[in-house]
């Protein structure tokens, strides 16, 4: 997922928590340090370090251009406090705090783009699915230079995303940079998103798919009724079943561990490691297995982050799935978030987290068992060649068999038609079908 300060909301999806199984129930409770852990030994105060602190306030009332009081600097020296530990942990105030909440019940007003910063500009970590950016084309890896014209450049996360907000059909300009290309410009009207985290179909007999585009409260459960549904409409067991992990930037811990659930048996699917006491979880299987141990595939690509690449990594460790793709984005950190008095709330990081395995994926990833990169897929129209069920007074089929004369029509559109990574899952799955004997 990717919780680059307030990384997404509206205009973004906001931070999906990953993390401390706080799992934003209406009411979320706070998430404290128990006694007796690393805050019990405090260190003396810095006196010579406040010393300077307030002698900065006192000459910025006293001098800088226009008025400014207590609250405001004091709210700021807050936020710059987070903003430095690391690009995850920020400041929420009463509206920001608010947004991270409907994110993850799934409905929330926006563009649709989750975002980072790198190197000083913002940069689109995944286009959300059926959203006004993915519609207008925005690309996981893209850089937004500007902002209704003004540069983004030197601004902080919390600043962009204020930019990006806005009325609901209120249009707004982004100038984006693709592969280090020319600059160019994307209009497009913000809007409510409402996120379906996951879908779900058949894309052959035998064969079903399954994409979830963030991990919400509920994804779980809607990953169970999927493939009760693939199930169903299939009439029988499945021969393999793809997971779509791409352009997936994570989201609630605890979700990302029930998806896991439903395809595995036993073992662990993931574990947290930090300095408190109640950062030190671990996750395993409790024997629900849904998918009924058929062939698997899980794709993933550089915009898989998070709650994602701890699916992805515990179904590769587990020897579940085969992974396929391209390297995931690499955000092994928890966030927790503390509320705090007048619906203030801190997200800071407070673990790693860890695969079964004990892969830290903290700025590496998920490497693919298979590496497939992103192609275009052109495909050439078959000639219709005259067959032998076509020509008058032909022999029946020695076997009884009815005649396959040529068909006139045509196949309809499936998703792997134009999606060579999917079309190269569809295949592998063919393939280990074939060989399991299925």
């Amino acid at each position: 997922m990717l919780h680059l300060s307030r990384l997404t909301s509206l205009a973004v999806t906001i931070a999906l928590v990953i993390g401390a199984p706080l799992a934003f129930a209406a009411q979320p409770a706070p998430v404290v340090a128990p006694a007796g852990t690393a805050a019990t030994t405090k260190a003396p105060l810095p006196l010579e370090e406040l010393r300077t602190f307030a002698e900065v306030m006192d000459r910025i009332k006293a001098a800088y251009v226009e008025p400014v009081d207590d609250k405001t600097l004091l709210e700021n020296a807050i936020k710059g406090m987070l903003s430095n530990l690391d690009p995850h942990s920020a400041y929420l105030g009463p509206e920001d705090f608010a947004e991270l909440q409907e994110s993850t019940s799934g409905e929330f007003g926006g563009l649709g783009i989750e975002v980072g910063a790198e190197d000083g500009f913002i940069k689109v970590v995944s286009p959300i699915d059926d959203t006004p950016a993915s519609k207008a084309g925005i690309q996981a890896g893209d850089f937004i230079v500007k902002i209704n014209g003004q540069p983004t450049r030197g601004q902080s996360m919390t600043e962009a995303v204020d930019k990006m907000r806005g009325k609901i059909g209120q249009k707004i300009t982004l100038t984006l940079v693709r592969d280090g290309g020319t600059p160019f410009d994307v209009t497009l009207a913000r809007a409510i998103i409402q996120v379906k985290s996951v879908k779900s179909q058949l894309l052959e007999s035998g064969y079903g798919y399954i994409r979830i585009t963030q991990f919400q409260v509920k994804t779980g459960e809607e990953v169970s009724k999927a493939l009760a549904k693939l199930r169903k409409d299939n009439g029988k067991k499945l021969n393999g079943i793809i997971l779509d992990l791409r352009n997936n930037p994570g989201g609630v811990l605890q979700a990302a561990v029930e998806v896991v659930d439903h395809f595995i048996t036993k073992g662990l699917i993931v574990y947290t490691k930090g300095r408190i006491a109640n950062s030190e979880l671990r996750f395993s299987a409790t024997g629900k297995d849904e998918s009924e141990a058929v062939p698997m595939v899980a794709l993933i690509n550089g915009g898989s982050a998070s709650a994602s690449e701890i699916v992805a990594g515990a179904l590769q460790d587990q020897k579940r799935a085969v992974v396929m793709g391209t390297t995931s984005f690499g955000k092994g950190s928890v966030q927790t978030v503390l509320p705090l008095n007048n619906e203030r709330a801190l997200k800071i990081t407070t673990a790693l987290y860890y695969t079964p395995n004990g892969r830290s994926i903290q700025a590496q990833g998920i490497v693919p068992d298979i590496e497939v990169r992103k192609a275009k897929i052109t495909s050439e129209q078959d000639g219709e060649y005259f067959k032998e069920a076509d020509l008058q007074g032909h022999l029946g089929n020695g076997n009884g068999g009815a005649d396959k004369p040529t068909s006139s029509s045509k196949a309809k559109a499936m998703p792997q038609d134009d999606d060579y990574q999917l079309a190269q899952a569809l295949s592998l799955l063919k393939g280990l079908s074939i060989t399991s004997g299925r």
